[in-house]
């Protein structure tokens, strides 16, 4: 019964932030500093969610093969790459990694 209690508070609660999202009024979402910020959160927030899933390991700092993957990924990214090409790059240096290493 615990769960569906849980379920229900978190159903409240999110259309009560989409509520009160609602209520701001629009002037002040046409602020510099409020425009610059939700530019700018969504990319913080992925970043910090990509890194956060990609070396850690619970409480531990991990390096294996998703690191790797992220680096081929950059060096792509550094040369331009398109974005499919990116991500086969990322693929196949992780795959390679964990054939060779385990």
């Amino acid at each position: 019964m615990s769960v569906w209690i849980a379920i229900g508070v978190t159903a409240v609660g999110c259309y009560a932030v989409k509520l009160l999202g609602l209520l701001v009024p629009a002037g002040a979402l046409e602020r510099p500093l409020v425009r610059r910020l939700a530019a700018l959160l969504p990319v913080a927030l992925l970043a910090a969610l990509t890194a956060q899933q990609t070396f850690a390991d619970g409480q531990r700092l991990v390096l294996d093969a998703r690191a790797a993957g992220v680096a081929a990924a950059a060096v792509a990214l550094l040369l331009r790459a398109p974005f499919l090409l990116v991500v086969a790059a990322a693929v196949v240096v992780t795959a390679g990694v964990r054939a060779m290493g385990g």
